[in-house]
């Protein structure tokens, strides 16, 4: 069989899938890609939303290695089915993109499999919108076993449909004919059998994995502790947090995606009460199709949680924009009745600014700390501990010398508010938490 060509693995900028690096860097010895950039302006949309997105892409490019070239936005009335752009656009970005040095060009908006080839064949370079740059990514930051298949299965799917672009060198070579069959057909047959297995394959072992993850988890609700997801924007300081609440030890870095998978840390609160805290993957606008697919098993931890804790980055310019799309992606995946806590984080990078003033008149109830210093986690942490016991029933028991497993229990879930010892076994004031109501009844009179 014929090799295909560079990155015909969907390896946009030359690190296999799964690297421990965590960064798309170029290869030793090589320079780095030079990537020019392109923003699309709709008919109707802002300015400052497609600059905003433009400086998003750049930032995604950067997080790659690669170096940005130039960028442009490129105004468009009605979409073209050829390029998306007019055909006297595409030269003019052709020629800047080559003037600037660059070897590739990024698009921001979502170019379907025909329009990449077009511009591929009609520019003679490389050409790849926000999705593939997102998968390359998440791709070099995948570590654990489930974020090295849900980042596979993603890739693989959005390969399948553009073989034809990856094997259009062929056609070129032999020129091909109406009763002659092309090489390059052939073995895209051949290809894409082979990915629809490795597809198959993939979502097997990603299902035996999520069984795995599903079993955990199952083993984690018999103790009736509260349970609460990090969940906001890639970037916000979602890490950040954890760790500086429990020290979790969790990979952070002022970068996007700098952890893909979920992390379960217990947090002691101040009255006593244990909470459950899991980190989550980051969200981003226009995040790829395939990835919300691909990482719903890990999303599913916002699912199967009492409460949400939405960080959101309040230096950033684009929050308002950012919680929101954390909200949209939440309804997506089936968490928008969750009760949520908004957390703004970074405030000491926003001093002086207004936004803390602003944001705090937008969202009433919200907490504003800094992971960083520490600031305001005295009233994060009595707001978690609010809602940790939301739903909870003042009650008093005597519990029996003989079952203290109950008792036990009862501590786990850090319910127990006082308890004494007598002839009659262990008398207990308690929050009691809704799963622990039934059982707790046989105590009570």
């Amino acid at each position: 069989m014929n090799a295909p060509p560079a990155n015909a693995t969907g390896d946009v900028f030359g690190v296999g899938t799964g690297s421990a690096t965590g960064d798309a860097t170029a290869t030793a010895g090589n320079a780095p890609e030079r990537a020019y950039l392109v923003g699309v302006q709709r008919r109707g949309q802002e300015p400052a939303e497609t600059a905003a997105l433009l400086a998003e892409l750049r930032e995604l490019v950067e997080n790659t290695g690669a170096l940005v070239a130039g960028a442009e936005i490129a105004r468009l009335r009605e979409p073209s089915p050829a390029h998306l752009v007019g055909a006297g656009k595409v030269a003019e970005i052709a020629e800047a993109a080559r003037a600037a040095g660059a070897s590739l060009i990024v698009f921001d908006d979502e170019l379907t499999a025909a329009q990449q080839r077009n511009w591929e064949r009609d520019t003679a370079l490389r050409v790849i919108d926000r999705r593939e740059v997102i998968l390359d990514i998440f791709a070099a930051r995948a570590e654990t076993r489930e974020a090295v298949l849900q980042v596979g299965l993603a890739r693989l799917e959005h390969q399948l449909p553009r073989l034809k672009r990856l094997w259009s060198h062929l056609d070129r070579q032999r020129g091909g004919g109406s009763t002659q069959r092309a090489e390059g057909e052939k073995q895209i047959e051949l290809d894409q059998r082979l990915i629809r297995e490795r597809i198959a394959k993939t979502r097997r072992e990603l299902d035996a994995v999520i069984r795995h993850r599903g079993t955990q988890r199952k083993q984690r609700r018999r103790v009736p502790v509260p349970s609460a997801a990090i969940v906001g924007y890639t970037n916000a300081g979602k890490s950040s947090l954890l760790n500086a609440l429990t020290g979790a030890g969790v990979f952070a870095a002022d970068k996007l995606f700098a952890t893909l998978d979920p992390t379960t840390r217990r947090l002691e609160l101040p009255r006593g009460r244990a909470l459950l805290l899991t980190d989550t993957v980051g969200f981003v606008r226009r995040l790829p199709h395939q990835l919300v697919e691909a990482f719903k098993a890990t999303l599913e931890e916002a699912l199967n949680v009492d409460f949400l804790v939405h960080v959101v980055d309040l230096s950033s310019p684009e929050h308002e924009a950012h919680w929101r799309v954390t909200r949209e992606v939440l309804a997506e995946i089936g968490a928008a009745g969750k009760p949520a806590l908004t957390v703004f984080n970074k405030v000491d990078l926003c001093a002086g600014t207004g936004e803390v003033a602003a944001a705090r008149a937008a969202v009433p109830g919200a907490v504003f700390i800094s992971a960083k210093t520490g600031a305001g986690f005295d009233t994060l942490l009595a707001a978690l501990e609010h809602y940790a016991a939301a739903g909870n029933r003042a009650a008093t028991l005597l519990i029996p010398h003989d079952r203290h497993d109950f008792l036990g229990v009862l501590h786990a879930a850090g319910a127990v508010l006082n308890e004494k010892h007598t002839d009659a076994g262990v008398r207990v004031e308690a929050m009691l938490p809704p799963r622990l109501d039934a059982a707790a009844r046989a105590f009570e009179g």
